[in-house]
């Protein structure tokens, strides 16, 4: 049935149980009622938003002025795909995705502007894939240390995530 007969039939059923009501009809009989005429317009609502979540957010060290880097897995735990358009930080002047490739033995890097998170995958920005740059450091970024930045998608959805310096090339070990 067409979204508008959905709204048509909708009307009509809540006419109906309006006038039902004015009867005195008992509620157990108006609920019924109310479950069927809105069942063609639920059938319509859209599929369940991606549920992401970050896992392993580090980066290496670096010295402020200088370009940093960011490294994540996004996991996405719901029935729908997204994609994440914008990284922000505040300890860069500039945030920016990208994806290194080799081609011919030549490795290369270029700048994207989205990436997409499969429903029920992931996604993973790790060193020669997909990786975050953080472009004009304005701070140093020390082994230990923890960043925040904000992840915006496709969905709309919003992500604060908080990185950690690893001293090694791989994410820190997991705290306990």
């Amino acid at each position: 049935m067409p979204p508008a007969r959905h709204v048509a039939h909708a009307q009509g059923a809540l006419a109906a149980l309006l006038s039902v009501l004015a009867a005195g009809t008992q509620p157990l009989v108006l609920a019924a009622g109310l479950a069927a005429a809105t069942g063609p317009l639920t059938a319509q609502a859209a599929p369940a938003a991606a549920r992401i979540e970050v896992l392993q957010p580090w980066s290496r060290p670096a010295v402020a002025g200088t370009n940093g880097i960011g490294y994540m897995v996004l996991a996405n735990r719901g029935a729908v795909a997204d994609v994440l358009e914008k990284v922000e930080s505040p300890v860069a002047t500039r945030v920016e995705m990208h994806a290194t490739s080799v081609s011919g033995g030549v490795m290369s890097m270029k700048k994207i502007d989205k990436a997409p998170v499969p429903a029920g995958g992931q996604t993973t920005f790790g060193p020669g894939g997909y990786h975050v740059m953080l472009i004009g450091l304005t701070r140093t970024l020390k082994a230990g240390d923890e960043f925040p930045a904000t992840l915006s998608f496709a969905s709309g959805a919003q992500v604060s995530v908080r990185f950690v310096v690893s001293a090694g090339m791989g994410p820190p070990p997991a705290h306990p």
